[in-house]
Formats: C-alpha cells, structure tokens, sequence
C-alpha cells in the first residue's frame, strides 16, 4: 500500500502549492483629462419676474336656496348649464302661497273701505274728512248745540234743570266719543300701512316661487329634484362665475415692492400646456402670513372659451418694472449635492468646486447670488463627474446642448 500513498501525497502537495500561487495584479490605468464644455459667468440687465403656483377660484359662487316653503313643480338647469342672468332655472308650487295673498288682499280691502280710500296708493290726507270722524263730529256737533239750548232755557227760567243735565251729559259723551274716533282712525291708518307691509311680502313670497338666476354662471351643482318639498334656505343649485376667472399665489414677502396691482400675468396650466393665458394683478393682501411668510395676490384672467376651470392649479409668471444688474450663469451647469448647489470653475485645467446660492431662474439661466465671480468660466457638462482638483481639458467648438443636457 505504501508505493500508493506517496504519489498521492506528492500529488495533493504539488495541487495545494499551485493554489497558493497569487496571479500579479495589473496597476490601474490613470484616465486622462475629462472633457468638459465652458461658459463664462456673465453679468446682465433683467426685468424682475414673479413666478409662483397657484389654484384658480370662480370670480363669483353663490348657493341658490329656496326662499318659501313648498313642493318644487319645475327643475330646467342641471350640471354644467350654463343659464343668463334672470334665467328660470326652478319653480315651487305657488298654490298656498296664491291662498294667503288673497286673504291679505281683502283685509287691505277691509280696511281702505273703512277709511274711505278707494286703492292703497290714496293715502289720508286729512283725518277729519275720513267717514267715521265726520260721523263723531256732526253727533258732536249735534249735542253740543242741544246743551247750549237747554242752558240758555236754564238761564231765561224757562227750561228745567234736568232737561239742561241731560243735555250736558249728551254733550261730554259726544265730546269723548269724537276723540275716541279720531284715536281709532288713526290706529286704522296704521293698520292699513301694517296691512300693506303684510300684503307686499306676501306678494314677494309668490314671486319667489320662481327661482330665477341673479347672473350669468354655469352650475355647479343642482340639489333641486321635481316633487321634493322645500323648506326656506333649502340649498337648490349652485352657481359659479368663471369669466373672468380669478388666480390666487403666494409670493415672497422679499417681493412686496415689486408686484403691483394693474401688472400683467401670463398663466399656464398643465392641462393646455403650450398656451399661455393672459390677465392682470387686481388684488394684493395687506399683510403676511407669519407662518409662510407670504402674501396673497390675485391675478383676474380672461376666461370666455371656459377653459380654465376653478380648482386647477396654475402657474403665473408676473412681469415687475424693477430691472437688476445681476450675475447669471447656465442652470446646466450645477450640481445639487448633499442638499446644496455647485459649480465647477475651470482655471488652467483645474477644477475648483465651489458651493453657490441661487436667485430666480431666466430661462435657460439663473441668478448668482454668491459663490462665483463675474468672468469666471465654469463647466456645463460632465458636472456629476467633477470635483475639486479635477483634470479638465477644453472642448473646442460651439457648446451642444442636447449633448450636455444628456451628459449632466
């Protein structure tokens, strides 16, 4: 057995000792220069722009509600109608209300009669000529030339005293009951304006029976059903006003100064992207929000094709007269890193990372408010690849966008 053990053994030493055999590894190769493209931090005159997202609101939302109570006869507006102004968009049974106008009717009747007016427009114009009153003071009158009889008779020893008495008393009642009449007309005048009061409202209430619309809107929503009895301020439809249309932002409270009222707004939304609709600033808040520290500007926009609808959010970019001296570089040329932008400025092949803080955006560019100096000259491509003392080499030729947007 032994001639086999050794072979093996010498074998499995020979296998263990190729294992151990490290292969050399190859050096890193050294990258040489990284190619980037250059423009220079420049410095410009810019019209100030606010631009800030916000929600457009109807210019006018009411809620249409039932002013009497009753079964609802008529519904002729739904969803998204649009209705003009004084439009019958429902109608409540009138029958009861119909009931109690002509009660209201015939006690003004009543009551005019009484007073010896012919309509309700005729108004008293003397009291005393009024029917009851002439009636009191001719029985004044009446017993008060009997008393003077009877006391001259007293007087002359002919008539007796209790013919004289009696005269005197008639004369006193007559005198009471006159005055009497003339409170009671005037109550009855009072009544009569009471009455009229009385039977305006009711008038008003069969005319709001009909539910008309107070302007031109669109609905919104429609609560109102045929059959379903209303109570007063019963929700029936509402209705929103959407041309113009209002557009509420936040803006800075660093841009108070520049945002005035009268100001152009060019807007935009998402749903039609390659228009631009055109209004004006018409509202500006007083004050702050403490919290946010924003205020609240409106901008009213033209809607009359309806399509901006109330809820969308819009974006608006409101052109200020202030005009700024300012440092602007290419925004392609930054890289957000670690929560913060950078720039890489290129000198003699080097690259210097520095860390920049950023104003508004122009276009393809955006404002420097520190970090970079006017005529540095800083990469706009390869940017995710570059870092402080990095190797550059210059690209000749014209910038390429689409090749440095692919890059960064």
């Amino acid at each position: 057995m032994k001639p086999f053990i050794l072979p093996l053994m010498t074998g499995a030493l020979v296998l263990l000792a190729g294992c151990g055999k490290q292969t050399p590894v190859q050096a890193k190769r050294q990258e040489g220069p990284i190619e980037v493209r250059v423009a220079p931090v420049s410095v410009r005159q810019v019209q100030r722009v606010v631009e800030a997202v916000g929600t457009l609101y109807p210019y006018d939302e009411v809620i249409i509600s039932a002013q009497v109570d009753g079964p609802i006869s008529e519904v002729s507006a739904d969803l998204g109608d649009s209705v003009r102004e004084g439009q019958v968009i429902a109608r409540i049974d009138a029958e009861e209300q119909n009931y109690l106008l002509a009660q209201n009717e015939a006690q003004l009747r009543q009551a005019l009669e009484t007073l010896g007016l012919k309509s309700e427009d005729e108004k008293v114009k003397d009291i005393t000529q009024t029917p009851e009153v002439r009636r009191a003071q001719a029985d004044l009158f009446d017993a008060e030339q009997r008393y003077k009889r009877a006391r001259d008779l007293v007087d002359q020893k002919i008539g007796s005293q209790q013919d004289y008495d009696a005269a005197f008393a008639k004369y006193k009642s007559s005198q009471a009951a006159y005055d009497s009449t003339l409170n009671q007309t005037r109550n009855l005048i009072q009544e009569v304006q009471r009455v009229k009061a009385q039977l305006d409202l009711q008038r008003k209430k069969v005319r709001d029976t009909t539910v008309k619309a107070p302007y031109a809107a669109y609905v919104k929503e429609r609560q109102a059903t045929v059959g379903l009895f209303v109570r007063a301020n019963t929700p029936l439809f509402t209705l929103v006003k959407i041309d113009p249309i209002r557009l509420r932002i936040e803006v800075p409270e660093r841009m108070a100064p520049w945002v005035k009222i009268g100001q152009e707004a060019e807007v935009t939304v998402e749903a039609f992207k390659d228009r631009v609709f055109k209004g004006k600033v018409w509202r500006i808040s007083p004050t702050v929000d403490q919290t946010k520290r924003t205020f609240i500007v409106e901008a009213l926009v033209p809607n009359p094709g309806t399509a901006l609808k109330p809820g969308s959010y819009a974006t608006a970019r409101v052109k200020t007269d202030r005009f700024d001296e300012i440092k602007l570089a290419p925004f392609r040329a930054l890289n957000y890193v670690l929560g913060s932008y950078k720039a890489y400025v290129v000198n003699n092949g080097t690259v210097q990372a520095r860390e920049v803080k950023l104003g508004d955006r122009f276009d393809q560019d955006v404002e420097i408010l520190e970090g970079l100096n006017e005529g540095e000259t800083i990469a706009t491509t390869q940017v995710a690849r570059l870092d402080t003392g990095a190797q550059v080499r210059v690209a000749s030729g014209a910038p390429d966008d689409s090749a440095a947007n692919t890059q960064n």
